[in-house]
């Protein structure tokens, strides 16, 4: 996505958003709105973070319609300069026609983003998994810092309140989607690339072609900046080789550091072959006796360590705060800051997320929606289940994503003790033939379907909402998978174990 650069914001004095109660773009509008740009916007429902605008002074509008470009410009007394559209507002979106006969300029969202950070260091959050919650980490420890820094992610940050601000400090912190390629939009100073491996292949077709683009976005960094890259990811790892082999005599490239586990902490899951020149490993990890959290010792390549105590459990995200930290170091924080920092973050929205606890019934939501996310969740949950049981409900997302891994979906849901599986949450496309739910149940394990043979077909919404609650027992884990809508069943599952017997 190369399309020519949105004005400086000195330049722009009316944005209108579409799609602008969405996460991404509400919080493009919120940054604007802070930096005394007039916000005006619509979405098809008036979502929740609508009246967040609202209240800072945006003007905005229910319904899709093509008077709402005169409307805008009426309501507030000004022109509209550009018009920013999520990728839900596509060509046929009504307000982007109008626009476009009117002359005025459209962007997408991620060039509205680009266009928030001018005047900003930027630090950037790339990877196919882990972007929000790493992304959050890296913004709550600046803020605990005392860096006072301008933020942009995907999910409310359960510290901050909010997933976007503008603040006084120098640095701006954002994720880089590279879902459609407009991760290419961006110039980060410091980029944390946490993994890279097939995905979004309805985009890109091929995986190779999704490496390709991360090795595009590395050459945007600045010459004088950082590629911290995972050296225990196969994908981030041969990136980080990739843009240190391509440096010649007397071209600038940003510096490359590494972070990643040591072996001996788990050599089935530790694949970097670097790990005595790793900038920072993770030597010793402590599960707390809730396993709610964890003690994560780091140790930088001088010898020196610090320990972190993170609230999130697993080990991706002892690699996510490594990331962060290492970054921080790079930023120019001191260590024992950033780890302290580090240490005050609780989560955020959506990433394995806590909803309630009945009856000894743990109940938890995540965004996974990939096989490695899936795999991380319920890894994490087995863990924290001490023995007893996770039971999870599942909604597949995207009808290409079934397709290109039900197997891997198959085995990652086989490592819970029960499933169910819902259908396909279509989002953004129409259904292919073929491809349905059944293509993932149909391979899950032998010994699940025989455990639990009416666990594993797929469920209707009621179905399983009402054989979760009937099987789980004191101790358990519920936890609920998916990008789609399935985190509206959460309420049911709650008021389910209430009203059912302890």
């Amino acid at each position: 996505m190369t399309t020519p650069a949105i004005p400086a914001l000195t330049e722009i004095q009316h944005a209108h958003f579409l799609g602008i109660g969405g996460v991404g773009v509400s919080g493009i509008a919120h940054i604007f709105a802070a930096r005394g740009i007039t916000v005006t916007g619509t979405d098809a429902k008036d979502l929740p973070v609508m009246q967040q605008l609202r209240n800072l002074g945006a003007t905005l509008y229910v319904g899709y319609s093509a008077d709402n470009i005169a409307q805008a410009q009426t309501d507030t007394g000004q022109p509209i300069d550009v018009i920013i559209a999520s990728t839900v507002a596509g060509p046929d979106n009504p307000e982007r026609q109008a626009a476009e006969t009117a002359g005025i300029p459209v962007y997408h969202r991620s060039q509205g983003l680009a266009a928030a950070m001018q005047g900003k260091k930027v630090l950037t959050i790339a990877g196919t998994h882990g972007k929000t919650t790493t992304s959050s980490m890296a913004a709550v420890m600046f803020a605990a810092a005392g860096y006072e820094p301008s933020y942009a992610v995907g999910a409310t940050i359960a510290n901050l309140g909010t997933n976007a601000d503008h603040g006084a400090g120098e640095w701006f912190i954002a994720e880089a989607d590279e879902s459609d390629g407009s991760l290419l939009n961006y110039r980060p100073d410091i980029s944390i690339v946490t993994n890279i491996e097939a995905d979004h292949l309805d985009y890109y077709g091929t995986e190779a072609a999704v490496h390709q683009v991360f090795t595009d976005f590395a050459n945007l960094i600045h010459p004088d900046g950082a590629l911290i890259v995972c050296a225990d990811d196969p994908g981030a790892e041969a990136l980080g080789q990739r843009y240190r082999d391509a440096a010649t005599s007397g071209t600038p490239r940003a510096k490359v550091y590494t972070y990643g586990l040591l072996t001996s902490l788990n050599p089935a899951e530790t694949t970097n072959t670097h790990e005595q020149h790793l900038d920072l490993a993770i030597t010793d990890i402590q599960p707390d006796a809730s396993g709610t959290g964890q003690q994560v010792t780091y140790r930088f390549a001088d010898g020196s360590h610090q320990i972190v105590r993170l609230a999130t459990p697993g080990r991706h995200n002892a690699l996510n705060a490594a990331g962060v930290l290492l970054a921080a170091v790079v930023a120019g924080i001191p260590a024992d800051a950033a780890a302290e920092g580090l240490s005050t973050f609780t989560g955020s929205a959506r990433r394995f997320e806590h909803h309630g606890t009945i009856n000894e019934i743990r109940v938890y939501d995540d965004y996974a929606h990939h096989p490695t996310e899936v795999t991380a969740a319920i890894t994490a949950a087995n863990a924290m289940a001490a023995g007893n049981k996770v039971h999870v409900i599942f909604q597949p997302h995207l009808y290409s994503r079934t397709r290109d891994f039900a197997t891997e979906f198959a085995e990652a849901l086989s490592n819970a003790s029960t499933c169910r599986v819902l259908d396909i949450y279509q989002a953004r496309e129409t259904p292919l033939d073929g491809v349905t739910a059944e293509l993932i149940t149909s391979q899950l394990s032998d010994e699940l379907k025989t455990r639990y043979p009416h666990a594993t077909r797929v469920a209707s919404r009621e179905h399983a909402v009402a054989s979760v609650v009937q099987a789980a027992t004191p101790g358990d884990i519920i936890l609920t998978l998916g990008a789609g809508d399935v985190n509206q069943l959460i309420d049911d599952i709650l008021a389910g174990l209430q009203q059912r017997n302890p």
